[in-house]
């Protein structure tokens, strides 16, 4: 196919995946007592192709896989899920011309699974009381059934995960916040994001604080996030990245969601939890400037029941 004059000219000739990244820290406003002498911004990850943070782990992971000849030979992609990471595989497989197969709890909202459906994905639907632990299990047994059918990603535990964010994610915070940045604020799931992006932070300002947030309980309504203490850790993880914990009520993080739709920013669950944690924190803080991580945008809750005027 010929290539007009004027995308040639332009980053449009590119490959999407190039537009992986490169997300703007926006103001947040409509929080409670926090002092004019501290900066709370977002980081507004849901303007990634993909329409969240996961882009990120999921480009780096298939880069990775792809440079080691693992996705080769029509090899499908596997990997466990709750949601936003199947969608950037998803997506990044059907641009590529590589399969996708996704184990999914099966209570994963309606949004989501459409996605996933839309770009081709084939899903393995896995038990609801088990969460992404069940997911994950699920994933492990096929892989080691066919070894030679599947590629596991396995993102909890792939180090190309939490190095997109050391590359990617802290690098962009730096120089966007013109090395300002005092404190990290980031939801643990994979615990991708939290880990490379605090350990590269801290690399140019030993002096931040990185911040991880989690549920407040084992059962909880925050897709992509995970309560450590009841689930299984990510072999990622790595506790001495971060400086505090804040754990943060699911009633919370949605009333956040909704304080801030009212303000013309709309945000998912995780990211209304990450700002939750973000204003509890700058309340304590005299002169700081802090950075939310905003996994992903409003659109894949809306059907969520906690939408609805009476909730």
């Amino acid at each position: 196919m010929t290539v007009s004059p004027i995308l040639a000219r332009t980053s449009l000739a590119a490959d999407l995946t190039a537009r992986i990244g490169h997300t703007p820290l926006v103001p947040v406003g409509g929080l409670e007592g926090v002092p004019e002498s501290v900066t709370v911004v977002g980081k507004a990850e849901w303007l990634n192709p993909g329409g969240s943070v996961k882009d990120r782990a999921a480009w780096g992971i298939v880069q990775a896989a792809e440079a080691e000849g693992a996705l080769g030979h029509g090899r499908i992609l596997l990997d466990a899920t709750s949601g936003n990471t199947g969608i950037a595989y998803a997506w990044i497989g059907a641009a590529r011309g590589f399969r996708v197969a996704l184990c999914v709890p099966a209570n994963a909202n309606a949004e989501r699974r459409r996605l996933l459906t839309a770009l081709g994905a084939e899903l393995v639907l896995t038990d609801a009381m088990d969460g992404t632990d069940g997911a994950i299990r699920e994933a492990r047994r096929l892989a080691a059934a066919h070894p030679e059918r599947y590629f596991y990603a396995d993102q909890y535990a792939n180090p190309a995960n939490w190095r997109a964010h050391y590359l990617g994610t802290a690098e962009e915070i730096w120089e966007q916040s013109e090395g300002r940045v005092t404190h990290l604020v980031a939801g643990i799931g994979t615990s991708g994001t939290l880990v490379g992006s605090a350990r590269r932070l801290r690399e140019l300002n030993p002096s931040l604080t990185a911040v991880a947030v989690q549920p407040d309980s084992p059962l909880h309504a925050l897709e992509g996030l995970k309560h450590l203490p009841s689930a299984m850790t990510p072999p990622i993880y790595d506790p001495s990245a971060h400086q505090q914990t804040i754990e943060v009520a699911s009633d919370e993080a949605i009333e956040m969601v909704k304080r801030q739709a009212r303000r013309g920013l709309l945000l998912g669950w995780s990211a209304g939890a990450a700002l939750v944690a973000a204003e509890r924190l700058a309340r304590e803080l005299a002169h700081a400037v802090v950075v939310a991580i905003l996994p992903d945008g409003a659109e894949r809750y809306l059907s969520e029941p906690s939408w609805s005027e009476d909730a």
